[in-house]
């Protein structure tokens, strides 16, 4: 049971480092430097999240099988729009809500299988 909380905690580290990301590509254009300090800032932090949650991905592949833990992965397509929603002002689309209800219904049976 800790080896998929370490593994949804892995998700939500990937989507958070998208809005990193986003973010820095944001202030990338606004600045035109990858020195600016706000830019290099959200950049390295982006980086950084994303080295932590592969070391502790690698770490779970060690306890599960990549198979049946791999379909978690798919909660960072629910979580992004989220994450860019609450954080970047983004919009949702209806459909939006369609296929994020697909989306935990596969997962959910991936999982299980």
């Amino acid at each position: 049971m800790m080896t998929y909380l370490i593994a949804f905690i892995c998700v939500v580290g990937i989507a958070i480092g998208q809005v990193l990301f986003k973010i820095s590509a944001t202030s990338l254009q606004r600045t035109g430097s990858f020195f600016d300090p706000a830019t290099a800032l959200t950049v390295f932090s982006a980086l950084a999240l994303y080295g932590i949650t592969t070391i502790a991905w690698i770490w779970v592949l060690q306890k599960i099988e990549l198979g049946r833990v791999y379909p978690l992965m798919a909660l960072a397509f629910v979580l992004v729009p989220i994450g860019s929603h609450f954080f970047l002002g983004e919009k949702f689309q209806p459909q939006y809500f369609l296929g994020v209800t697909l989306i935990l219904i596969g997962i959910v049976i991936a999982v299980r299988a």
